[in-house]
C-alpha cells in the first residue's frame, strides 16, 4: 500500500497541471495537449498485456522491481526535456513502466492477502490510490502557486517514486514464482496464447470499464481548464480532487462489509449509478455547487465500483491468471482514458469544453445501461470462484 501510494502520488502530482505546463511552456494548442497526454496512456495500454504475462510467468518480485526502477528513472527525463518534441517522447515512453508497474504491484498485493479477506483487502489496498489522489494534486497546485516552478514538481515526483521503489524492495511474497497455466484435463498446455495476455472470460467487464475510463480521462485532464474558462473557478482544482478522494475513502470504508460478504454486483451497481448522477450534476449545474458536489459523488461512485470490478474479474480467473486479470481491467481503463483525453481535446478545440463534458455524461449513461442490462448477468455466468 505504501509503495502504491508513492506510485500514484508521483503520478497525480503532475497530472492536473501538465495541460497548463504544455500551454505555458511550449504554447501548445488544446488538440496538441490532448495528443501529448494521450501518448502516456497509449504506451501504458500497450504494456499492460505483456506485463500481465510477465507477472504470471516469471518471479513477481523481480518483475515488480524492474518496473519500478524504470518508472522512477523516467521522471528525470522531464527535467531534461527542453522542447515539446522531447517532452512528448519522454511522456509517451513513461507510460510503459507505469502500466507494467500498476499490474505488478496490485498482483503482489493480491498474493499476500489471505483468500478469506481478499475482496475486502483489495478495497483497502485501493485506499492508497485514493489518498494519493487526495493529497498530490493539492500539494502540486499549492507548490505551483507559491513558486511558479514546474521543475520543483518534477524533482518531487522523482523523489517520491524513489521512496516507493525502496519500500517495495522490502516486500516478501512466498507466491512470487511463475505458475504453469491451468487447463482442462487432456488439453495441451501453451505458455504463449491469447488468454495469457487478455482474460477473454472477462471481455464484457473490460468493455464496460472502457466507458468509465473514457469519462474519467476527460474529467481528470481537462478539469482545471474547464473550471477556469467555463465556471470562472480558478483555485478550486485542488479542493475538487480532495473532495473526490474523501468520497472514495468513505465509500471504500462503507462498502468493506459488502465486499467481505461477496456482494460484488451490488457494490458495482451502486457505484455505476452514483457516478452517473455525478457527471450529470457536473454538466447540469456549471457553478460551485455542481462543481464540488460532483466531486464527492464521483468519489463515492468510483469507490464502490473499482474494488467490485477488480474482485469480479479476479474471481473469473485462476491463480496463475491473476496478473492477466489485473492487466485486462487496467487495459480497458487505459483505453477509455486514452480515447477520452484525445476526444476531449479535439471536441474542446472544435466546439468547446462544455460540449466535451456533455459527451462524458452521455458516455457514462451508456456504460451504466450496459452494466445494468447485460454485464451483471454475464459475470454471474462466467465466475469461477470467490476464493
Amino acid at each position: 500500500m505504501t509503495a502504491n501510494f508513492a506510485l500514484f502520488f508521483a503520478f497525480y502530482l503532475l497530472t492536473p497541471l501538465l495541460p497548463l505546463y504544455l500551454v505555458e511552456r511550449f504554447d501548445a494548442t488544446k488538440d496538441v495537449v490532448g495528443l501529448v497526454l494521450s501518448g502516456y496512456t497509449l504506451t501504458a495500454l500497450l504494456a499492460r498485456p505483456f506485463s500481465g504475462f510477465l507477472v504470471d510467468s516469471f518471479p513477481r518480485k523481480r518483475v515488480l522491481m524492474v518496473c519500478y526502477a524504470l518508472f522512477f528513472i523516467f521522471f528525470g527525463g522531464y527535467l531534461g526535456a527542453s522542447s515539446l518534441l522531447l517532452f512528448t517522447i519522454v511522456r509517451t515512453l513513461h507510460g510503459a513502466p507505469f502500466g507494467a508497474l500498476t499490474v505488478a504491484n496490485s498482483t503482489m498485493a493480491i498474493d499476500v492477502l489471505p483468500s478469506s479477506r481478499r475482496n475486502e483487502g483489495i478495497g483497502y489496498y485501493g485506499l492508497s490510490n485514493n489518498l494519493a489522489m487526495a493529497i498530490a494534486p493539492t500539494v502540486a497546485i499549492y507548490l505551483y502557486k507559491a513558486t511558479d516552478n514546474f521543475e520543483l514538481l518534477f524533482w518531487l515526483a522523482l523523489l517520491i517514486a524513489g521512496l516507493g521503489m525502496a519500500v517495495d524492495a522490502g516486500v516478501k511474497n512466498e507466491q512470487s514464482k511463475p505458475h504453469a497455466p491451468v487447463r482442462p484435463k487432456g488439453e495441451k498446455v501453451r505458455w504463449v496464447s491469447m488468454d495469457r495476455f487478455f482474460l477473454l472470460r472477462g471481455w464484457l467487464l473490460a468493455v464496460n470499464m472502457v466507458f468509465f475510463g473514457f469519462c474519467f480521462g476527460v474529467m481528470s485532464n481537462y478539469l482545471a481548464i474547464y473550471s477556469k474558462e467555463v465556471m470562472g473557478i480558478t483555485g478550486g482544482t485542488g479542493t475538487w480532487f480532495l473532495l473526490l478522494s474523501l468520497g472514495l475513502v468513505c465509500s471504500r470504508l462503507q462498502g468493506a462489509k459488502a465486499l467481505r460478504e461477496g456482494k460484488l454486483v451490488m457494490n458495482a451497481s451502486e457505484g455505476v449509478i452514483i457516478s452517473s448522477v455525478a457527471y450529470l450534476v457536473f454538466v447540469l449545474f456549471p457553478n460551485s455547487f455542481g462543481y464540488y458536489a460532483s466531486a464527492v459523488m464521483l468519489g463515492l461512485g468510483n469507490g464502490h465500483m473499482w474494488p467490485a470490478f477488480q474482485n469480479m474479474i479476479i474471481s473469473m480467473a485462476h491463480h496463475n491468471e491473476r496478473g492477466t486479470a489485473n492487466s485486462t481491467l487496467l487495459i480497458s481503463w487505459d483505453v477509455g482514458i486514452g480515447v477520452g483525453v484525445l476526444a476531449g481535446g479535439f471536441v474542446a478545440e472544435l466546439i468547446g469544453y462544455k460540449a466535451a463534458f456533455w459527451m462524458v455524461a452521455v458516455a457514462q449513461l451508456a456504460g451504466m445501461a450496459i452494466f445494468l442490462l447485460r454485464t451483471r448477468t454475464f459475470y454471474e455466468k462466467k465466475v469461477i470462484s470467490f476464493s
